[in-house]
């Protein structure tokens, strides 16, 4: 209790808790606003089933407008097509149950599949696709020729829903681009930040433990931006004419983040005073400090063309280095930093709209099909369960049970993990039958009005609104919130049936138990053999942009972007079945691995550059073919690219080559470097990838070695 009473003081004294606790104040009574006004709504318009009306607000509403807005729209989409394809389903099979549950569970599993590929709210499409099938159908499986008129009272309620909920949210939120334009600056002065601790020789030495969660953090608030700067596109002009080149800028910064890992060729030394005896890190810090000062207090349009003059200068600086008497690994560096240099220039350009150069670019999602084929029979197998269940039985409540499992079975297919989520919605779920008994039996019974009416949805709905965005507890809460809407049976009069009620709160736990039963017993996930195929597909990927198989040939960025995808997926499946050195041992691998590709790209550059002189690009081409080992004899590629570049270098010191000759040495110097470092992971029988039958096929799951290799 003491615990309790504290933790509420420091709400009010911390002012971050203040202003999140204050947020979530004002969403929950604009949702609770929408929720009067579409049930209203619905009552004025006699509306079949009114409730959905309130579902459907449960659903859309999303604290930015521009998510909201999107999620209206595509929930549109998808209730459109559910309720045609529920029509046609009905009308074919419609003296055939058996074959109607058999198409209906394929279908589902169709809709799950792409919600798990689908990215952002353009999932809801496919998740209300199956969902709204089976709403549309449920009331009319007494009576088949009722499933016209069943359609557009739903679409009636889905309409209202949508459009109240927009209504309130956009009257009512302010529409400024100012909070994201300053989260932007922010990010990207962290980022610099960032590359300022990793060359300040006079910074305290970061643990790894810190180094590690400092760079996922990183990495994860880049990809919720990137999120964030896509929904503000939906509905705020300034963002739309631009997004695409802000999310580029982003893709740039998250690149730079990922480049640093313990595989990356990093400086050493201290520097002096003069900028000709200064070190490449004191060069690079130096850089980032003024970074730093400048947008302290300046947009960054405004100090844009300083600051690219200011890197211009660094990079000049580092080749004036470059033709000084250095080590081999400093020499590594100074190539490394330039490239760094590059990207930051763009990157920054991007951010400002000073020139930037992508605003077609379009970056893909990456598409997990395993997990997309897991989720889709997870989905057909529990809608046929319930199905066949509810045919058996002759059971009344059968299409409820059956709503409620094909509608939670498409939400968690838009989950990270839906095995775990499962859990956490089916118990969100359960907590609503008992706030439905209570409501039904002492509330319900004692309003005479519409007002006590909202009053009351709006008591038992409050819980579920105000955690919906908690991260322990969201998506249980959002369970409680969405299907408490479905189970409270408010209708226009309201009928009290305890029996009716009784029999659809227990198909409603039935089906929770059913969809626990599949998403974890009956196809449970394997984690490990997840990451096996992320790791398989990372090293695939760049032994294709070597051999000019990849689909993604000059769009590096792309690329780069679609490889940042599978190592967040990889780091999110370790985290689940392996301990935290050895996932980051995996993580700092993967990472890398995509720095390994990104020295590819700018090898195939050079090897296919008219400028480059026609015995190196040979020479080049070859180092290029020799990457078709990279999966089977990952060494065998590193020792080729060990002897191309004694070739290339024909003993002479690297000072003294040309420029672009002692690009392509430094780039191949690297690359044998990481590959040399992770060759068990770049191998596609490496320890992760053995089978589960093997006897030691979880070795990988043991601490790593002190010299942080992968083999045993």
């Amino acid at each position: 209790m003491v615990r309790c009473l504290s933790g509420a003081f420091d709400t009010f004294r911390d002012d971050a808790r203040w202003r999140a606790h204050m947020a979530t104040a004002a969403f929950s009574a604009r949702v609770m606003l929408s929720v009067c006004i579409a049930l209203f709504l619905a009552f004025s318009f006699q509306l079949q089933s009114p409730m959905s009306s309130v579902t459907t607000v449960m659903i859309v509403a999303n604290p930015a407008v521009g998510a909201l807005v999107s999620k209206s729209i595509w929930r549109m989409i998808g209730t459109v097509i559910g309720a045609i394809i529920s029509v046609a389903l009905m009308a074919t099979f419609v003296q055939s149950p058996i074959l109607y549950i058999m198409a209906l569970s394929v279908t589902v599993g169709l809709a799950c599949m792409a919600a798990t590929f689908l990215r952002l709210f353009r999932a809801y499409a496919a998740v209300l696709t199956g969902y709204t099938i089976v709403i549309i159908a449920a009331p009319a499986f007494g009576d088949p020729d009722g499933v016209f008129l069943s359609a557009l009272s739903r679409l009636s309620a889905v309409v209202v829903g949508i459009v109240t909920t927009a209504a309130v949210f956009m009257v009512t939120s302010p529409r400024r681009s100012d909070p994201l334009i300053e989260r932007i600056r922010a990010i990207f002065r962290d980022t610099v930040g960032y590359v300022l601790s990793r060359h300040d020789t006079g910074a305290d030495a970061m643990t790894q433990a810190a180094f590690h969660a400092r760079r996922a953090g990183l990495l994860s608030r880049l990809a919720s931006l990137s999120d964030a700067v896509e929904y503000a596109a939906t509905d705020n002009y300034d963002i739309s004419v631009r997004h695409r080149e802000i999310r580029a800028g982003l893709a740039r910064l998250s690149g730079i983040v990922a480049a640093y890992h313990p595989h990356a060729v990093i400086a050493s030394g201290h520097g002096g005073i003069s900028d000709e005896q200064r070190s490449p890190d004191g060069l690079i810090a130096d850089l980032m400090r003024d970074l730093l000062r400048a947008s302290e207090h300046a947009a960054l349009d405004e100090i844009c063309a300083t600051a690219c003059l200011r890197i211009e200068r660094t990079r000049q600086a580092l080749l004036a280095r470059a033709e000084s008497d250095l080590s081999p690994r400093q020499l590594l560096f100074l190539d490394d930093a330039r490239d760094l240099l590059s990207r930051l220039e763009n990157g920054l350009r991007d951010l400002a709209h000073r020139g930037g150069r992508d605003r077609t670019l379009r970056l893909r999602p990456f598409m997990e099909w395993p997990t997309a084929l897991r989720n889709g029979a997870r989905g057909a197998l529990t809608t046929l369960i319930a199905g066949l269940t509810w045919y058996i039985l002759h059971w009344t409540a059968g299409p409820m049970m059956m709503l409620y499992v094909v509608a939670a079975s498409s939400l968690l297919s838009t989950a990270p993990s839906a095995s775990r989520a499962s859990g956490l919605l089916a118990g969100g779920t359960a907590l609503g039958v008992p706030a439905g008994l209570l409501c039904h039996l002492f509330v319900l019974p004692r309003i005479d009005g519409y007002p006590l009416l909202c009053a009351s949805l709006c008591l038992f709905l409050l819980p579920g609104i105000w955690l919906q965005f908690s991260p322990r507890l969201g998506i249980g809460a959002f369970g409680y919130s969405v299907f408490s809407t479905i189970m409270l049976q408010i209708n226009n009069p309201i009928h009290y049936n305890d029996i009716s009620l009784m029999n659809e709160w227990v198909a409603i736990l039935v089906g929770c138990c059913m969809l626990v039963l599949s998403f974890r017993v009956i196809l449970p996930p394997n984690h490990r053999l997840d990451g096996a195929r992320l790791v398989s597909s990372l090293s695939r990927s760049v032994r294709q942009l070597a051999l000019g198989h990849s689909s993604l040939q000059g769009q590096w960025i792309v690329w780069e972007n679609l490889q940042l995808q599978k190592v967040a997926r990889l780091a999110m499946r370790l985290s689940f079945c392996a301990p935290a050195p050895v996932a980051n041992l995996y993580v700092d691998a993967a990472l890398a691995t995509i720095s390994l590709g990104r020295l590819v790209a700018r090898l195939r550059h050079l090897a296919f550059d008219a400028a480059t002189p026609g015995p190196e690009r040979e020479q080049l081409r070859d180092a290029l073919s020799t990457f078709g080992e990279l999966t089977r004899r990952p060494l065998q590629t590193a020792r080729n690219l060990r002897e191309i570049c004694a070739r290339i270098s024909a003993g002479h010191a690297l000072t003294s080559l040309p420029p672009r000759r002692m690009e392509a040495i430094a780039c191949m110097e690297q690359a044998e470097r990481i590959i040399s470092d992770i060759p068990d992971f770049l191998d596609r029988n490496g320890p992760i990838q053995w089978s589960d039958a093997y006897p030691r096929a979880r070795a990988f799951l043991a601490l790593p070695q002190p010299d942080g290799r992968f083999s045993e």
